[in-house]
C-alpha cells in the first residue's frame, strides 16, 4: 500500500495482484480529487472489465463524480498499462447493499444486516451473517441470524481477519441510507452556500 494513504481511516480489505497494482496506481489520484477507494475488481465480465468502486468522503456518488474519476484514471492507467488485454473501464458507487472495507463504514453502518467472510477461522467457522453490534478499534461485534447449537449468539471479528464484508439489502437499510445521502447533500449545499456567500 503507498505512503500516501496511510490515513487513520485506511481501507482494512486490501487487493491482491493486478486489482493491487491498479488500486496503487488509481488511489493517489482519488484522494487528491476528494474521493475514497472502495474497491479495484478485475472480473470475466463482458470480456474484461475493471471495475472501480469509489465515494466521496461524505459518503455520495452521483453520475457526473463516476464520469470525473473514468476521466481521471483512464490516462494513468493508459501510461502505467497495468492490464496487457484490452478491457471494460466500470466506475461505480458502492451502491445500497455496500462493501464495508473502512473501519468508519462498520462505525456507520451499527444496527444492519452484514455477511462476512475472514480469512482465517473465528469460532470454527469462516462465514458470518447477523447484525452489526457495534465496531471498535480492533474488531467489531456481529449478532448471528442463526447460531448453530452450542455456539455464543454474538461474535467478535477482529478487522485483520476479515477478507470480505458487505451488507444486506434490506427495508431499514434502504431507509437509512436514502436518508444519508439525502443529509450528505443537504450538508454539501448548505457548505457550498457558506464559501459563496464568504466570496
Amino acid at each position: 500500500m503507498s505512503d500516501t494513504v496511510s490515513a487513520p481511516d485506511a481501507r482494512l480489505i486490501i487487493e491482491t495482484g493486478i486489482d493491487l497494482r491498479v488500486a496503487e496506481m488509481i488511489e493517489p489520484v482519488l484522494m487528491s480529487m476528494g474521493y475514497k477507494l472502495v474497491r479495484v475488481r478485475l472480473s470475466g465480465q463482458n470480456g474484461l472489465t475493471l471495475q472501480i468502486m469509489a465515494e466521496r468522503f461524505d459518503g455520495t456518488m452521483t453520475v457526473d463524480d463516476c464520469e470525473k474519476v473514468s476521466m481521471a484514471v483512464s490516462p494513468v492507467l493508459d501510461v502505467e498499462d497495468p492490464i496487457d488485454k484490452a478491457y471494460h473501464l466500470e466506475v461505480s458507487s458502492p451502491g445500497i447493499d455496500r462493501p464495508l472495507v473502512r473501519k468508519s463504514d462498520f462505525v456507520a453502518w451499527q444496527g444492519h444486516l452484514l455477511k462476512c467472510e475472514t480469512s482465517v477461522l473465528v469460532d470454527n467457522r469462516k462465514r458470518f451473517r447477523g447484525k452489526l453490534v457495534s465496531a471498535g478499534e480492533a474488531s467489531f461485534l456481529v449478532e448471528r441470524d442463526q447460531p448453530a447449537y452450542g455456539e455464543e449468539p454474538t461474535i467478535e471479528i477482529p478487522y485483520s481477519a476479515l477478507s470480505d464484508a458487505r451488507l444486506i439489502l434490506t427495508d431499514d437499510l434502504i431507509r437509512d441510507a436514502l436518508k444519508a445521502d439525502k443529509d450528505a447533500k443537504a450538508a454539501a449545499r448548505e457548505a457550498a452556500n457558506e464559501n459563496h456567500s464568504e466570496d
